[in-house]
């Protein structure tokens, strides 16, 4: 049994009468009596009276009908769904990501990803960058936003793009001598009790500031360590020090700290925006369309990378002969 003969016999309890029938489906009325009966042979029960005043179901063909149609509905459902699936609008994005990428760039990201595929589950995890590599790489995460890029065993089959980049900044309660300053400099830092990402959190930006204070390191053994910059401003809050971070951490202002840059300006590692070369999931295409709309300098170092990646994939292997 194909799906024309539910669609036949659908046609055909509509019309009542197999000529209109055939009319209706656009073939000769033999053809229909014929493929009528033989899904009566194959059901082994009479789906239609056959009458002088019309065609009409019997209870068998009743029974047939009413599963017949949500057979039909199913098949166009499981169509449409597929082609939703194919286009990247159904489905399931994982996403790691460490918080200070909250504040830039995932909310207006997510924000249009959301809009434009309300129908993909996202399934977002604030991580450390080691874990989110880590996940990446085992299959656990489809994309990652890291800061700097992705290190360990198996990064070598990911595709980085730097996504947001930033200047190192101080932040103090309202309290603390620094505060209402436009800025200071990193040999003062060294004098101060420091609130900084811990090392196995970051290990990124904590190399990258051992490496700038250099023999004025000492600061950063007694440092206070925190997880992520919403606890080293709310520690800074606390009058427990002064707190370095990212220069995006003034997008979460509040009253009872003060921001000062750092002089002179010292950039930190970018934030890195990570996922699986080989992965051609549609969900994943779809995504990195909305993070080429929304950023376009992004966008352009994303189609750079990849195009390098598809050209050096497609060069002929060096003869080892």
């Amino acid at each position: 049994m194909e799906s024309r003969h539910l669609r036949y016999a659908l046609a055909l309890a509509e019309h009542q009468h197999f000529g209109r029938a055939a009319a209706s489906l656009g073939i000769s009325q033999p053809p229909l009596s014929a493929q009528i009966a033989a899904v009566e042979r194959e059901i082994g029960e009479r789906l239609f009276d056959r009458t002088p005043h019309g065609v009409f179901p019997t209870a068998a063909g009743v029974a047939f009908l009413a599963r017949a149609r949500r057979a039909l509905c199913e098949m166009t459902a499981a169509a449409v769904e597929a082609s939703r699936a194919a286009r990247g609008e159904t489905g399931r994005l994982r996403m790691g990501f460490i918080g200070s990428a909250l504040l830039d760039p995932l909310p207006g990201v997510l924000g249009r990803f959301r809009r434009t595929r309300p129908d993909v589950r996202l399934d977002l995890r604030e991580m450390s960058s080691p874990e989110s590599a880590a996940a990446l790489v085992a299959g656990e995460l489809d994309v990652a936003v890291s800061r700097g890029a992705p290190r360990g065993a198996g990064v070598e089959g990911l595709v980085t793009v730097p996504i947001g980049a930033d200047h190192l900044v101080a932040v103090v309660g309202v309290g603390h001598p620094f505060a209402g300053r436009a800025e200071i400099r990193l040999e003062q830092l060294a004098a101060e009790r420091l609130i900084v990402a811990a090392p196995e959190q970051e290990p990124a930006v904590a190399a990258h500031l051992r490496g700038l204070f250099g023999v004025d390191a000492t600061a950063l053994d007694t440092a206070t360590l925190s997880r992520d910059i919403h606890t080293i401003t709310g520690l800074a809050a606390c009058a427990v020090g002064v707190g370095l971070g990212p220069s995006r951490m003034r997008l979460a202002s509040r009253k009872d700290i003060w921001f000062c840059d750092v002089a002179p300006r010292l950039r930190l590692p970018d934030l890195q925006l990570s996922f699986r070369a080989a992965d051609d999931s549609p969900v994943l295409a779809a995504f990195l369309d909305v993070v080429r709309a929304n950023c376009a300098e992004v966008g352009s170092r994303l189609d750079g990378v990849l195009a390098g990646r598809r050209a050096r994939s497609s060069e002929p292997a060096p003869d080892r002969g």
